[in-house]
Formats: C-alpha cells, structure tokens, sequence
C-alpha cells in the first residue's frame, strides 16, 4: 500500500443507549427493576439529543410562522391556558386536524408545534394545536389535561364552519403524552359526556405513546404525576376500546424507549382485535422526536399516512 492510500476509519457504532450498567435489583415490571423502569420512561436516556430536537422543533416553528403568518388565536374556555391556533387553508369546507403536543404531561406550548401546519395547509386541510394545562400546574393530575383536551375536539367541532372547516371531517392526533392524551379522547364517550354525536372524530393518530398508565405509575414519572387507581383505570386508553368507534394510526419509531416500542405493539394489538386499527407503522431508525417531524411532509413517514387517512394523498 502507498504512503498516500487513504485509511478509512471504522464506522461508528451508535452511542449507548439505555440505563447506566448497574446490579440488577429487585423486579419491578415485567423483567425490569427501577432504575430500568424508570429509563424505560425517560427519553433522555435514550435519546441523549432530545434538547437539541426540542429546540429545533421551536425553530422550526417559528420559521413555518413566518413563511404562512400568523394563526387565529381563539379560546376554548374561561381559562388563561384554554386557547388554541387554527392555521387555517384555503380551501372550503376542509377537513380538520387537531395535533395534541407532548411533553412528558408536563411541558410543550402550542406554538412550538406549528412546524406540521404547512404540510396541512398545502394538502387542502386545516391544522388547529391546542395549548393546555400541565400536570405541575394540575396539581399532579391528568385529569385536567384530559377535560381540556376533548372540550378543544368539542370546540373544533362546534365552530368549525366558523374557519371554514368540515365537522365531519375531524381527524386527531398527538406524539408521546400527547398520544396518550389523543387515545384518551378517541376512546371518550362523546355521546354521554359531551352531548355530542358519537362519532364526531373520523379518524386518529397515536405515535409513540404510553396507552396503560399502570406501569408509568411505577416508574419515576409517579414523582411529578399524583396517579391514583382512579386515574389508571380511566385515563388507560387500551381499557377503553369498546368506545372507539374511529380508525386509528398507531405508529413508533425503532430508536424509542422498550416500553414505548412494547405500549405501542400492544395497543396497536388490541385496536386491531376492536377491528379499528388502520395502520400500525414501525419507522425504522426513528427516535422519539425524530418521528414526529414526518408530520411536516406529504412525503414522511407521518405525513404520508395522515393524508392518506384525510382522504388527502
């Protein structure tokens, strides 16, 4: 070999991922003890840029604002946090999609999750994204968020033709707890608890979220979430399938937590047994927050499969 001949170097291998090494303890769930239980609830753990793609979900936002201007701001109750943003299109009598942000149950603001409106927009749809309570400012309850949430669907479908929207055409979806928080509402009893028609969502996606609280109760997470038997047995979407009466995308991404891969396998499972599921999607090589931003594109993985449920593709 000449002196010249270039040496590759050997490819890298993906940084590590999961709970620190350490003696097993005692078992917890399943084959997990605590401190892998509770890294199976934190994304930090195995997601180590998950500040960066955060940040950059905020910016990128941002620039989509500036490109398509401002949303309507509007409030769905009494309230300071009960507002949302309609990015509205052109079109008449479109379709409806309301994303529910996540954050762990604890943070994310709406106007950090304008990014996907641009992809709506173009497609012919209206895109709202709600603001709501956290479960600090809850007082440790889910409840709240929950309440809130489906009064925004209640909204949405009350006003529609108010923006120009089709109330028989309302789509949801949400990301991570926002996922739960979606699952929650597709599974809701509009009907009884709403006065509203029992079918007045068409369609949702739930990617990358918990959908049996039981075990997220014994993990860390139960530090800042008061959960209580009440909360998991009626805030767990995968007991709740006999109200759904929507086809629901559920979707994860190879690069999540175990338990987010093992939540969303099961759920989809079980949706699949209530004869509603439309898709599970398994996004190869897709982190927690790298999977979300398909939303942004009629051509991602999300984006795709959206439109194509809207009717839109």
């Amino acid at each position: 070999m000449s002196d010249s001949a270039i040496i590759l170097p050997p490819p890298r291998v993906d940084p590590y991922r999961g709970p620190p090494p350490h003696e097993k303890g005692p078992r917890v769930f399943l084959d997990y003890d605590q401190i892998e239980l509770d890294a199976a609830y934190d994304q930090a753990v195995y997601q180590p840029n998950i500040l960066q793609l955060n940040r950059r979900w905020a910016s990128n936002s941002a620039r989509t604002r500036a490109r398509i201007g401002e949303p309507l701001r509007r409030a769905y109750g009494d309230s300071a946090i009960e507002q949302l943003d309609i990015f509205r299109t052109d079109r008449p009598s479109a379709p409806i999609f309301v994303f529910i942000h996540g954050g762990a149950w604890i943070r994310g603001d709406a106007k950090s999750y304008s990014a996907p409106a641009e992809m709506f927009l173009g497609a012919g749809a209206h895109y709202v994204v709600p603001d709501f309570i956290n479960v600090a400012e809850a007082g440790g309850s889910l409840f709240p968020m929950a309440e809130q949430v489906c009064r925004v669907i209640a909204w949405v479908w009350r006003n529609a033709a108010g923006f120009g929207g089709d109330p028989n055409r309302l789509y949801i979806g949400g990301q991570s707890s926002g996922a739960h928080l979606a699952a929650v509402a597709l599974t809701t009893d509009w009907r009884r608890e709403h006065g509203l028609p029992a079918d007045i969502v068409k369609g949702g996606l739930c990617t990358s979220g918990m959908y049996e609280l039981a075990p997220v109760r014994l993990s860390a997470r139960a530090n800042y979430v008061k959960f209580t038997d009440a909360m998991v047995e009626e805030l767990s979407p995968i007991r709740r399938l006999d109200r759904l009466g929507a086809p629901v995308i559920v979707s994860y991404g190879t690069y999540e937590t175990p338990e987010f891969i093992r939540q969303a396998k099961e759920f989809a499972a079980a949706v699949d047994k209530a004869g509603k599921l439309r898709e599970l999607i398994v996004a190869e090589n897709y982190s927690h927050l790298d999977l979300p931003e398909t939303l942004c594109s009629p051509y991602g993985v999300l984006g795709d499969a959206v439109l194509r449920m809207m009717g839109l593709a």
